[in-house]
């Protein structure tokens, strides 16, 4: 494996783990991931919702044929992540030290420069994508 694949692989890895590892706390309903959601008005379809959607873009992202699939989604999902913090909830949620927001926003790094690095394949999917 030369040094090219294994940057593919910590991109893709970091951003599938980040999105998996919240998984736990949406789907047992932890008592901060509940709070989370209650505040958007969108308990507990939102919370369950969302993790669904999470697990297929962090599934996507590694398998080497959808990878492009699981960047668009991802970082769909990131955005929506970082602007909710930003806008609705704040960065430091629930008192956390903005640990939930310094995943989202790590994670979205990741994807955009994975997206720069796809940038050939997801303009097949988007006409007219480019990452300046």
């Amino acid at each position: 494996m030369n040094r090219d694949n294994i940057v593919e692989w910590v991109l893709r890895l970091v951003p599938a783990v980040i999105m998996l590892q919240t998984l736990f706390y949406k789907f047992t309903g932890h008592p901060d991931s509940v709070l989370l959601f209650t505040q958007l008005g969108v308990e507990s379809f939102g919370r369950i919702g969302l993790g669904i959607v999470e697990l297929f873009a962090a599934i996507l992202l590694l398998i080497p044929e959808t990878v492009k699939y699981g960047i668009v989604l991802g970082s769909g999902l990131m955005a929506g992540a970082i602007a909710t913090h930003v806008f609705i909830i704040g960065i430091n949620f629930n008192n956390d030290g903005g640990a939930l927001f310094t995943l989202a926003a790590v994670a979205m790094i990741c994807l955009l420069v994975l997206a720069y690095r796809h940038q050939p394949e997801i303009k097949r999917l988007i006409p007219g994508f480019k990452v300046a």
